[in-house]
C-alpha cells in the first residue's frame, strides 16, 4: 500500500501528511488500548478492499520493519552532507533499495534519535546533541516510516520545551511514537496499531545513560520511559499482551561500539519475552549485535546504526513476517501464525548506507552476523534467520 509514495520522496510535509493519511493504516491513538483484541481486529477485517465481508478461514499475512538509529539533526554530519551537496532528497542519503522496502512494509519502525524542534540549547555538559528542524520530519514519511520510538539518551538533547516540541510535530504530522511523553501515563503506554486485523503493541523503554541527562517521565513531567529497573518495563508488556495480538518490545540499551552483550541484556531480553513479549529489538550500541531465540521468539539484540554518522559499519532493515489463518469467529489465531524473521543487510559508509547488492557482500554480513550471536543462529541466502540445531 505504501509503494505509490516513492514517487513522492521529495513533496512538502502536508501532502505527505495526506498521503500518510490514505495508506488505510489503522493506528490507535497514542497510550490507548483497545477495549478488546478482538473488538479491534474485527473492525479492521470486517470486509475486504472490495467491500464484501470477509471469510472467516482467510489467511492474513503482515510484515513489520525495523531499522536503528537515525539522525536528521542538522547538526551532524548525515544532515549536513545533504546540505553540502544543496541536496533535500533523502535518497542522496539511503540506498533506494533500502527506501523501497521500508516503504512496502506493512508498519515500518525507526529509532528517533534526535530532537525535532526550532529551539533550545544544547545540555550543558554533554558531548553529543543532535537537534533537526521541525520540517525535517518530512524526512520520515519519505522513508515509509510509520512510528518511532522516542525513548534513547538524545531526545532530550536540548531540553524541555525542545522535547516538547518533538512530541507535537510527530503528532501533527501524523507519525505515532512509543517511549516517551508529557507525563508517565504517555510515555508508558503501548502503542497498538493494527494491520490486517492483528493488533499489535509497540513497547519501549531506555537504560543507555551511565551519566543520566534524559529524564524518567514523572507524573506531571515529561521524559522517556526508563528500564534502568525492569518492574516498570515489565508491567508495561504485561499490559500490552492483554489487548495485543503481537507485542514487540523496543530496549534503548547496552554498549556501544561493541558485540559484547552485557549480562542485564540477556538477562532482561528473556524477561520481557516471559512478560509476554513476541519479540525484543534493541539498540544503543551503533553497530549490530547479535541475535539469539529464547523460547522461540527472536531478540535482536542492536539493530545498529541506520544512518547517523559517518563510521563504516553494517547495517540492516530487520523484517518480521507473520502469516497465520483467521479462527471461526473471524479472529486472527496467533497460536497457529508463523514468525519469520528476515534480514537486509547494508552496508553504512561515507554517511551513505547502501544495500549489500553482491552476493558475497551478503553472505560476508550473514556469516558476521551468526558469529557474533554465538552461532547460535543461521542465516539463508534469502537472509531468514533461524535458530540453529
Amino acid at each position: 500500500m505504501k509503494v505509490f509514495r516513492l514517487i513522492l520522496l521529495t513533496v512538502a510535509v502536508a501532502l505527505s501528511l495526506l498521503l500518510c493519511a490514505g495508506c488505510g493504516r489503522n493506528a490507535q491513538s497514542e497510550g490507548s488500548a483497545p477495549a478488546t483484541p478482538s473488538e479491534t481486529s474485527e473492525s479492521a477485517q470486517s470486509s475486504s478492499a472490495s467491500g464484501e465481508p470477509r471469510s472467516h478461514d482467510e489467511s492474513f499475512e503482515v510484515s513489520l520493519g525495523f531499522i536503528g538509529d537515525i539522525c536528521l539533526a542538522d547538526n551532524y554530519v548525515p544532515m549536513e552532507h545533504l546540505k553540502e551537496i544543496n541536496s533535500t532528497d533523502i535518497s542522496d542519503g539511503i540506498d533506494r533499495r533500502f527506501i523501497t522496502r521500508m516503504n512496502e512494509v506493512d508498519l515500518m519502525w525507526a529509532n528517533n534519535e534526535f530532537v525535532l524542534s526550532d529551539r533550545g540549547e544544547p545540555l550543558d555538559g554533554k558531548a553529543y546533541t543532535f537537534r533537526g528542524a521541525t520540517a525535517n520530519v518530512s524526512y520520515l514519511h519519505d522513508l515509509g516510516i510509520d512510528i518511532v520510538g522516542l525513548a534513547n539518551n538524545h531526545t532530550f538533547d536540548y531540553g524541555r520545551e525542545a522535547f516538547l516540541d518533538t512530541l507535537d510535530t510527530l503528532k501533527n504530522a501524523g507519525i505515532p511514537y512509543v517511549g516517551a511523553g508529557h507525563d508517565f501515563k504517555e510515555a508508558s503506554a503501548p502503542m497498538y496499531m493494527t494491520s490486517d486485523g492483528v493488533t499489535f503493541a509497540y513497547v519501549a523503554a531506555s537504560s543507555a545513560e551511565y551519566t543520566i541527562y534524559t529524564p524518567e517521565a514523572a507524573e506531571d513531567e515529561p521524559g522517556i520511559m526508563w528500564c534502568y529497573d525492569d518492574e516498570k518495563f515489565l508491567d508495561e508488556i504485561r499490559e500490552a499482551a492483554k489487548y495485543a495480538d503481537f507485542v514487540i518490545a523496543l530496549p534503548h540499551w547496552g554498549t556501544e561500539h561493541s558485540t559484547v552483550l552485557e549480562p542485564a541484556q540477556i538477562e532482561s531480553a528473556h524477561a520481557y519475552i516471559d512478560a509476554g513479549a513476541d519479540a525484543v529489538i534493541g539498540a544503543h550500541p551503533h553497530i549490530l549485535q547479535g541475535i539469539e531465540y529464547y523460547e522461540g521468539k527472536p531478540i535482536m539484540y542492536s539493530l545498529g546504526n541506520f544512518w547517523f554518522d559517518d563510521y563504516d559499519i553494517d547495517t540492516l532493515l530487520a523484517e518480521l513476517r507473520i502469516h497465520g489463518k483467521r479462527d471461526a469467529n473471524g479472529k486472527s489465531d496467533m497460536q497457529t501464525a508463523s514468525v519469520e524473521l528476515v534480514v537486509h543487510p547494508g552496508t553504512q559508509s561515507g554517511v551513505f548506507t547502501s544495500w549489500a547488492e553482491t552476493d558475497d557482500e551478503r553472505d560476508r554480513i550473514f556469516r558476521y552476523l551468526e558469529e557474533i550471536s554465538d552461532d547460535q543462529v543461521s542465516i539463508s541466502n534469502e537472509g531468514l534467520v533461524s535458530a540453529s540445531e
